[in-house]
Order: C-alpha cells, then structure tokens, then sequence
C-alpha cells in the first residue's frame, strides 16, 4: 500500500466516533469534564460562576483530549513503525490484521469473550495532580487512553492493525490521530454545550446497547475486506455516495 487509503482515514474516523458513543463511554463523559475541571453543578446554575465554570471545564476538556490523542498518536507511530520492519511480510500482516479485526467485533457483540479486553484497567489519579488544572487534565487524559480498556480496547486494535498495514510510521501516527478527532470531536461540543447535552445522554443511555452492535458489525466488516484484500471497495463506495456532491470539483478547488 504506497499510498494511505482514504478508507483507511475514514474508517479510523468512524471508529473513534463509535467509541465516543459506546455505553461504556458516552453516560460517562459529563462526569469525567465535572472531575477534570473540578466544576460542580451547583457553578453551572450560579450565575455569577457559570461563565467561568464553562470556560474552565472546555479548556480543562481541550487539554485531557490532547492527552489522550498524544497517547494514541504514540501507539500509532508505533504500530506503522513495526508494519514498516515488516514490509515484505504486509500481506500476511494485514490478512492476519483481519482475522483479529473480525475476533475484536464478535467480542463487541459479545459472541466471544476475550478477557485481557473485559479487565478493568482505569489508573488511579495520583495525588500530586491538580483538579482543575489543565496539566492535570493532559495527565488524566493520557492515562484514560491507557486504562480504559473494557471499552477502547477492542476498537483501539483494530486501528492499531490497521496503522500496523501502513506503509511508515508517520501514516500509522496519522490514523491515530484520526481515531482520536472521532473521540475528540464529540467530546468537545458536550463540553462546550454541558447543560443541554447532559439531558440528551440521559435520554440516549436506553438507545446506546446498539451502538455496541453497530460497532462490531463494523469491525467485522472490516476484518473482512482486509482478510479478502478487498479494502479498497469501502473507498469505491464512498466515492459513489459523494458523487451527487460533485466531490472530484470539489477536491479540484483544494
């Protein structure tokens, strides 16, 4: 693969988005900006705090997003340096990627149990941290994307598969990277809407369960058309559903 797909970059995307809105995930995040900024509700409905309680909790949000993205950029680099080791072996890599990609989704469908994904891994906060503060949250990010295993695990290694098939350690970084803006993206606009988006996840949380099957049939998927060698259909099908768009007069302007 000399070049990196785009259906490489846009399923690293999608992958990230679905791991954002996992059960595991998702009911969680207000408590986790309520933690890293140290604001309490009782800030969020005084008018005289809540100005400054947002603004702290979406800077505090900002930098536990550059900690974890930082992590997995690093895993990332890690995962394309050692495809690129093995570049004369990339295509039992990647059919090898697939059978795992495949075993990653029936986990998340809970046909198969993997228990080094179902251990709860969360680390413990140390006590020289600072709540509140932004190095803290870099910190607390950071270690988010090493310990919460049970639920970034299996979509985490598949992506890290695929950066794994990558050509060099730079293209393996920037499908982490991607990953990342899928979890990033999200979990910025709740930070920045708190008060709304908290009604609409306690209104989702029922509706969550499905994003699980979602994501492991998407995983399979996935696994599939690597074991197949046929990955590069999603890219023809992508292209197909944006041509309506006019996308090639699009990328023209670019």
């Amino acid at each position: 693969m000399p070049e990196l797909s785009f259906a490489f970059v846009i399923s690293s995307f999608v992958a990230g988005l679905l791991t954002f809105l996992a059960p595991c995930t998702l009911p969680l995040v207000p408590g986790y900006l309520g933690f890293i900024s140290g604001v309490s509700p009782d800030d969020l409905k005084n008018t005289e705090k809540a100005h400054a309680a947002r603004k702290k909790m979406v800077l505090n949000g900002v930098f536990f997003i550059l900690g974890f993205t930082l992590i997995f950029v690093i895993f990332g680099t890690l995962a394309g340096l050692i495809g690129q080791g093995l570049a004369v072996y990339r295509i039992w890599l990647t059919r090898i990627g697939g059978i795992f990609v495949i075993l990653f989704g029936l986990f998340m469908l809970g046909v198969l149990k993997l228990p080094a994904l179902q251990s709860d891994k969360r680390i413990k906060i140390p006590s020289f941290l600072t709540i509140g503060k932004p190095s803290s949250s870099l910190v607390i990010g950071g270690a988010f994307a090493f310990g919460w295993t049970p639920c970034v695990g299996p979509i985490l290694g598949s992506i890290l598969l695929l950066a794994s098939t990558s050509t060099t350690a730079f293209q393996g970084g920037l499908l982490l990277l991607v990953f990342s803006l899928g979890l990033a993206v999200p979990f910025l606009l709740i930070a920045i809407l708190y008060s709304k988006a908290t009604q609409y996840i306690a209104k989702l949380s029922t509706y969550l369960k499905w994003v699980s099957v979602i994501g492991g049939v998407f995983l399979i998927v996935l696994g599939i058309l690597l074991l197949i060698g046929r990955f590069g259909i999603l890219l023809e099908y992508g292209f197909r559903l944006l041509e309506p768009l006019n996308y090639e007069g699009l990328l023209d302007l670019l």
